[in-house]
């Protein structure tokens, strides 16, 4: 009976280590595993941006450098929050389609990314979020739209919460980034340990903008369920776009902008 004991408590204490071990893995490296910072930054000349410049915004002691294009007179102006991943120059055949329709846009780096240099971290995502939308709100009288893709509805979303504009549209949105990775990592601490938590569910009740959110039911990166809970935490809902079969990077090819559109003449007034 002593040595079945022994064996148990030797079982239990190897167990503790191990997940000691793990959790202190993931504390270490917890930025590796939540960005991909790491990609081509495309020349704006070798894009059909023929009417954009590029651009420098100063923030919290440092620069973001991105891409701006001032809309067609009458028209709004798109403030784009990026993913989690590679350089928002990736993106521009969204800034061409944006700008073929008379929208403007303003699309960057957050620091840390391919085109902007730092460090990366929550505070200064945010830091630099807010940095860009007050930047674009000194460039231009036109409105405001803010539109967050993936890791980018954090920013987005907070932005909303702080600054005036004209409507939020929110691409594959998760809850929070602590509930994606506690629905990842489930036998994980990750809210006690996660530094970088992106609190949508807390910003989205102080956001007065109309509100789209669009996800897809077969998002493998930030489940779906999380777009539909953060839609009904919105104090002013306008639509819920939920694609059948979408996957995390499809709803570009599966139409979303041919629902913004609409949603943003509707936020317009149109």
């Amino acid at each position: 009976m002593k040595t079945l004991r022994r064996l148990l408590l030797a079982i239990l204490i190897v167990f503790a280590i191990g997940y000691a071990g793990v959790v202190a893995y993931m504390y270490v490296n917890q930025r590796t595993l939540q960005y991909n910072a790491i990609g081509e930054v495309y020349a704006l000349e070798s894009t059909d941006l023929e009417e954009a410049r590029a651009i420098a915004i100063a923030s919290g002691g440092s620069e973001i450098n991105g891409w701006y294009q001032a809309p067609r007179p009458g028209m709004p102006v798109i403030l784009y929050y990026k993913g989690n991943s590679k350089s928002f120059t990736e993106e521009n055949e969204r800034y061409e389609r944006f700008v073929a329709d008379g929208y403007g846009f303003l699309a960057f780096d957050y620091r840390g990314f391919p085109a902007s240099p730092g460090d990366i971290s929550e505070a200064n995502i945010l830091t630099d979020a807010l940095a860009a939308h007050d930047w674009l709100a000194a460039q231009t009288d036109a409105p405001i739209l803010i539109w967050g893709r993936s890791l980018g509805s954090g920013p987005a979303t907070y932005v909303a919460s702080q600054r005036d504009a004209t409507a939020l549209l929110l691409e594959t949105p998760f809850l929070s980034a602590v509930n994606v990775a506690a629905e990842r990592y489930p036998v994980l601490p990750v809210g006690l340990v996660m530094q970088d938590q992106f609190r949508n569910d807390l910003w989205i009740e102080n956001v007065a903008e109309p509100v789209l959110i669009a996800h897809g039911t077969a998002d493998r990166t930030i489940d779906v369920t999380n777009g539909e809970r953060l839609y009904a935490l919105a104090p002013n809902p306008n639509a819920l776009w939920i694609v059948e079969g979408a996957d995390h990077s499809d709803l570009w090819d599966a139409g979303i902008w041919q629902q913004a559109v609409p949603f943003f003449d509707t936020a317009l007034g149109r």
